[in-house]
């Protein structure tokens, strides 16, 4: 169809090579979507008659997807059915002014635009999920690691909430380059534009983007925006990765701290007694995927000439998978974590065994007056003569706390009677710093992040509705030309 240059139809094996239909049905919808605008402009500006603008448009009703298409792309398919329908007179007219190279970039910023909103609903949620699972949690103890070493008593909420927090600057990362994608790029043709009397913003306005692509050739020869999408998404599966790798290893029998829900796990094809993490696992690995899908887009762009290249076309795939993969795992883990069942005797137990107190001991020594990389060393020979003689802190006797004070000026009395009241639980009682893991700090983090959620989900719906908004109105605008 479009290879009027040449003088012969392209071969069978070629076509199959260098065809994306398939992967083009993602964007076929909002290729009829972008082409009723398209021709309504038209009619508008006085390119293509209103008898024309209503044929094709009822042509544009009745496309519907075939693999047996036989065409190149999604935009030759549509057209050739247009054509197909409307006739050569009036069909014809559908892709004046218009290329499918800013044909594909609209599509495709519209598709992603439309992705980013369904991911933030999702990551959303999945926020909601954390902050309800940690209202529940707030005096649950666990140890909190560094290095994979137990570092400090700690709560489960305050561990559930560092993730909710995470995945809340997932949705402003997102939000940022929504703004960024919300572009038209439409009316700025192959490279350079047109000499017909277009009128882009209207047709970006009809569309509900917040503008346009300006330059012509930014606007359909870049793909920063699909390589800045499909980096925020995998940053986003990183961050979902993370929580999966922790409840694996937790839901270990050496760990023991929770346990899958049965829907979340599968058994073994031969050990009858395993409960298999499968939905976790699978998590880490669609993490690498797309780890791949961002090293695919950046490689493809990377070494192109200004001005579009075919090689554009590969960037499709990334962006389709970053999306089903982003959604899928979004929409998986927030059941999961919401019935997962928290073994609370056990994560305190660990909590116990540990001698995490040191600390605590060490900050209640600094105020006595005493300084603190003093009390750092005190502290330290206490856990080192606790760990030894399999006690506690807080059962060492005055001889264990005059071994500690050794070299120094401090009483050990002082110590000793610091060191019996420490435990774990008088250890998240004081623990009073802004964002700790201490029980005062629980109950305002929680509300403080129900509130930005709800905040987060208002400006989300204030585009999703600006978007539909649009659209009605074009559809109404299409109906009754």
């Amino acid at each position: 169809m479009y290879r009027s240059r040449l003088g012969g139809d392209i071969g069978d094996a070629t076509l199959r090579y260098v065809s994306s239909v398939d992967d083009d049905a993602e964007i076929m919808a909002y290729d009829i979507i972008g082409s009723q605008a398209h021709v309504l402009m038209l009619n508008r500006c006085g390119i293509i008659r209103k008898t024309d603008a209503k044929k094709i448009l009822a042509a544009l009703r009745q496309v519907r997807y075939s693999k047996k298409s036989g065409a190149e792309d999604i935009h030759e398919m549509v057209e050739s059915i247009v054509i197909k329908k409307a006739g050569m007179e009036s069909g014809g007219r559908m892709h004046t002014a218009r290329s499918r190279n800013d044909q594909v970039a609209l599509d495709m910023r519209m598709k992603v635009r439309n992705d980013i909103n369904v991911i933030c609903n999702r990551i959303l949620d999945l926020a909601e999920a954390l902050v309800s699972v940690a209202g529940s949690h707030q005096k649950t103890i666990m140890p909190l690691y560094t290095h994979l070493q137990q570092a400090q008593a700690g709560l489960f909420s305050h561990y559930l909430l560092s993730h909710a927090d995470v995945l809340l600057r997932d949705v402003q990362r997102l939000a940022g380059t929504y703004g960024r994608v919300n572009q038209s790029p439409l009316g700025a043709g192959p490279v350079g534009g047109t000499g017909l009397p277009i009128d882009r913003a209207m047709v970006a306005q009809l569309l509900g983007f917040d503008g346009i692509v300006e330059n012509s050739i930014d606007a359909t020869s870049s793909r920063d925006f699909a390589a800045e999408y499909v980096s925020m998404t995998s940053i986003l599966m990183t961050n979902l990765s993370r929580i999966a790798e922790d409840l694996v290893v937790w839901s270990t029998a050496e760990f023991g701290f929770i346990e899958l829900a049965d829907e979340f796990a599968s058994p073994s094809s031969i050990m009858p007694q395993k409960k298999n993490p499968d939905i976790l696992e699978l998590t880490r690995g669609k993490t690498a995927h797309m780890l791949g899908d961002l090293i695919a887009v950046l490689a493809a762009v990377k070494g192109l000439a200004t001005g579009y290249g075919r090689d554009l076309q590969q960037a499709k795939q990334a962006v389709w998978s970053a999306s089903r993969i982003c959604t899928g795992a979004l929409e998986v883990l927030r059941p999961l974590l919401l019935t997962i069942k928290v073994d609370e005797k056990r994560m305190r137990d660990a909590a116990e065994s540990s001698n995490l107190v040191a600390l605590d001991v060490s900050d209640r020594l600094v105020l006595e007056g005493i300084p603190f990389r003093v009390t750092h060393q005190i502290a330290g020979a206490l856990a080192r003569i606790a760990h030894k003689s399999k006690k506690p802190i807080s059962g060492l006797q005055i001889n264990d706390a005059k071994k500690a004070v050794r070299g120094t000026s401090v009483d050990a009395q002082l110590v000793l009677d610091v060191a019996s009241s420490a435990t774990v639980s008088s250890s998240l009682r004081e623990r009073k710093s802004a964002g700790s893991s201490g029980y005062a700090e629980q109950k305002r983090m929680i509300a403080g992040r129900a509130k930005k959620i709800s905040s987060y989900r208002t400006e989300l719906a204030s585009r999703e509705n600006k978007i539909k908004s649009a659209l009605d109105y074009l559809q109404k605008q299409a109906d009754h030309i």
